[in-house]
């Protein structure tokens, strides 16, 4: 599988500022002091150990394809003792049948080119009594303001890399009809939002999307691509720039989310 952003200073930075209340809401209530809970994809651990907590003493496993970015996650777990990090594939996951209580998945099957065989693989560990949950961002969705033109580009740009490298970015619109091609039969469909607009997190965003566009993956992916050279990227750099600079700064992330068993 190949992955759009890659494992920069700047994508591990958003990643590492993810937790349960911000980016698995919708999966709180089914939580439970005792599950055992897979999260797969995993990256950083952020979401991973919160999940822990909560489920403590309940055991959970967070899986990455990136051994470098399991090793990360490693030093995130600190004294927990119910908590580890293991390398594993979505697609073939080294684990017996109705083996997890919870299967989670954040911002993870967009970037899968077979993410109904994902769920397949999901719900086989699941079993007939678990739950799988899955949250995605939807790009078609993102609206911001002011409207800087080189912020379109990026948008169009983004839309491009990453179809062009594996997935689906508006993976969040879809997430309930890949939950019933893999065969779920109750599927609870829900969405919620990210929004970056006081002065921190407008800072934090812009300029980790005008870090990530010159530095990460992604830029070497437009390139090989034949979608961008080097002016658009600085370009649309300085044009993150400017939107967290502007006080009217604002931008709204749309995200699918589902709850599916059986």
């Amino acid at each position: 599988m190949a992955y759009a952003h890659g494992h920069h200073e700047s994508v591990l930075r958003s990643h590492a500022a993810r937790t349960v209340a911000d980016s698995a809401a919708y999966l709180v209530s089914s939580l439970f002091a005792g599950a055992r809970v897979l999260d797969v994809g995993a990256g950083p651990g952020t979401i991973t150990v919160d999940l822990a907590d909560r489920v403590f003493p309940g055991q959970v496993v967070g899986m990455d394809a990136a051994p470098d970015v399991v090793e990360i996650a490693r030093a995130a777990i600190g004294d927990r003792t119910n908590v580890e990090f293991r390398v594993g594939d979505a697609y073939a996951l080294d684990l017996p049948d109705a083996s997890f209580d919870i299967v989670h998945a954040h911002q993870t099957l967009q970037h899968l080119a077979r993410p109904v065989d994902a769920l397949r693989e999901f719900r086989r560990v699941a079993g007939p009594d678990g739950l799988v949950a899955a949250r995605d961002v939807d790009y078609g969705g993102v609206i911001w303001h002011p409207r800087i033109p080189a912020l379109d580009e990026w948008l169009a740009l983004y839309d491009a890399v990453h179809r062009g490298v594996s997935g689906e970015p508006n993976a969040g619109r879809v997430l309930k009809a890949w939950a019933r091609e893999a065969g779920f039969t109750r599927i609870e469909a829900s969405a919620s939002v990210w929004v970056f607009d006081t002065p921190e997190k407008r800072a934090w965003w812009g300029g980790m999307w005008a870090d990530r566009v010159l530095a990460s993956a992604f830029a070497g992916h437009a390139r090989r691509l034949g979608l961008a050279d080097d002016a658009p990227l600085h370009r649309i750099s300085d044009a993150w720039r400017e939107w967290a600079a502007d006080p009217d700064g604002w931008i709204l992330l749309p995200h699918g989310e589902i709850l599916a068993r059986g």
